[in-house]
């Protein structure tokens, strides 16, 4: 298999407008910071002083003994005690507007193709489902241990089996790319028919 580096002209040629200014910027950040947003669960809880399973008695009396006034057990300064203002289940998802995210993604994409990180093969499989095999195309990409993104229209199962293991590896299909994943790797290997896709989601 055989990859090239994708150049500004190559991509002009595949329908991707690149931006070569500061436009984007902001939508990038906003993009990536809602998908990382809407990734968290909000399950964080604590209970508060009314709600942890302690005596409502006064501990001891108001005054006489030397110690400090104290009214309940619960109080958050005793250990044991509830939380003051700790965390509630919440929803931190976050909306992004189509047009912010297309713009992101045509961001990024143009950023890594500028800086000669994007390359282009006609197709990617492996012959044998072998963790060896993968990683003998790989060291042909990138430097071993570098982080290598590769984007396809589809993947047979002989393909997947062969990449599962391999950490520094992602597969993906072109449908499902996002901005943060293009940001992500250290490469990006892309097949024409990947590529065609990814035009037509910018055009949109």
């Amino acid at each position: 298999m055989s990859a090239t580096i994708l150049t500004a002209e190559e991509a002009k040629e595949s329908k991707i407008e690149l931006i070569t200014n500061g436009k984007g910027t902001q939508a990038v950040h906003d993009t990536v910071v809602a998908l990382r947003a809407n990734r968290r669960s909000g399950t964080a809880n604590t209970k508060t002083k009314g709600e942890v399973a302690l005596s409502g008695a006064k501990p001891w009396r108001q005054k006489g003994t030397g110690r400090a006034r104290a009214g309940y057990k619960s109080s958050p300064v005793w250990t044991g005690g509830g939380v003051a203002f700790g965390p509630k289940p919440r929803d931190y998802s976050k909306k992004v507007p189509k047009q912010t995210k297309r713009l992101a993604l045509r961001k990024a994409l143009s950023s890594r193709i500028l800086a000669g990180d994007v390359l282009v093969t006609d197709s990617f499989s492996v012959a044998e489902p072998k963790t060896k095999k993968f990683l003998t195309i790989l060291d042909g990409i990138a430097p071993r241990d570098s982080k290598v993104l590769i984007l396809s229209d589809a993947f047979d199962e002989i393909t997947f089996k062969s990449a599962r293991n391999v950490k520094e590896a992602l597969l993906l299909l072109a449908h499902d790319v996002n901005t943060e994943h293009l940001l992500a790797f250290d490469k990006i290997l892309v097949t024409r028919r990947a590529l065609a896709i990814i035009s037509e989601r910018l055009l949109k």
